[in-house]
């Protein structure tokens, strides 16, 4: 059964019975809202007259853009990232737990953490304060090192519909995307990337590696969207994206949020530091430069304000990132 915000109040409680998580004659349903605005699958905020909770429900198809297909299974991904991290105290601080999960539905029921904001206000913000980006890296250090079982799910087909996200789409002369609507004249600062065969090459290249079975667990989607705040607090969600893969992909999506916000690039120097096991630093830029491209000029656009001039910026600075063709290039 199929859930959203306008299914009767009674057919919510009477599927949350049928799974043996709402069984007592004491509690109702007073009220089911939106928590945020999801991109990938439906999720609702369930209050009762005794607690609340949230309900996460996949689709087959991204739920913000219908008309993308997307794999109905990526719930039951995101229930074993869950389950893998568990173990771990400090991610237990740093993720919502567990209440229910149920396969049949492909229903995944979390704490609800309460008044929390996604921190993508942070790209206008302009800065990502050095003991936050400290505390991130601490975070996915952490689910890095934590032992995935080795029949962990592949998320192949998820994997694939993002690296057409990350690794081709973007980088598509013709791909059916009207940068121009998004703001007039960052269609023409895109075409000397997209016409450039040899970054395509090694972007292609990446990818290939991206989906490549790998040995560290990693997040898949570590970005301001899937951090939330509350006070001082963070959280981290939405790990439906998880597959056993390369380290290197989670900081750069890390580092390359971080530059976008501080359009700087000293976050980079900043993660290395930090980071407390070897990486591959050639490959962690490339990460890096590839996200800020995509993000720019690609179909997942980001809640940001930049001048053409400061895109411009951070695409030099992306494509030298993925060229590695001069280390001291920055976006000030």
């Amino acid at each position: 059964m199929f859930i959203d915000q306008q299914t009767p109040i009674e057919e919510i409680k009477a599927l949350l019975q049928k799974i043996g998580f709402f069984n007592t004659t004491e509690e109702f349903i007073t009220e089911v809202t939106k928590p945020g605005e999801g991109n990938m699958n439906v999720v609702l905020r369930v209050t009762t007259n005794l607690r609340s909770f949230i309900l996460k429900q996949s689709r087959p198809f991204v739920q913000k853009y219908k008309d993308i297909e997307a794999p109905i299974a990526r719930i039951d991904v995101e229930y074993q990232f869950y389950r893998t991290i568990a173990n771990n105290a400090l991610l237990r601080k740093h993720f919502p737990e567990i209440l229910k999960f149920n396969t049949e539905n492909h229903l995944l029921i979390l704490e609800d953490l309460g008044a929390c904001e996604d921190m993508t206000y942070l790209y206008n913000a302009g800065t990502l304060e050095t003991k936050q980006l400290e505390l991130l890296v601490q975070i996915v250090a952490n689910i890095h090192k934590a032992k995935a079982p080795k029949d962990y799910p592949k998320n192949t087909d998820l994997r694939l519909l993002n690296y057409q996200h990350i690794f081709e789409l973007p980088f598509m002369e013709n791909n059916g995307f009207s940068l121009n609507e998004i703001q007039p004249g960052l269609e023409n600062l895109s075409i000397p990337y997209k016409k450039d065969v040899v970054l395509k090459a090694k972007i292609k290249e990446i990818g290939s590696k991206y989906l490549s079975d790998g040995t560290t667990l990693i997040h898949g989607d570590f970005y301001p969207g899937s951090w939330m705040s509350k006070k001082n607090h963070v959280y981290i969600i939405d790990p439906e994206f998880s597959f056993l893969g390369f380290p290197e992909f989670d900081l750069g999506v890390l580092a390359a949020h971080a530059i976008l916000i501080a359009k700087n690039k000293t976050a980079l120097s900043t993660i290395v530091k930090q980071y407390p096991n070897a990486i591959d630093s050639e490959l962690l830029y490339q990460i890096t430069g590839i996200e800020i491209m995509r993000r720019l000029i690609g179909l997942a656009q980001l809640p940001i304000s930049f001048s053409l001039k400061e895109k411009e910026s951070l695409l030099q600075l992306a494509y030298h990132l993925i060229m590695r063709s001069d280390s001291n290039t920055t976006a000030d």
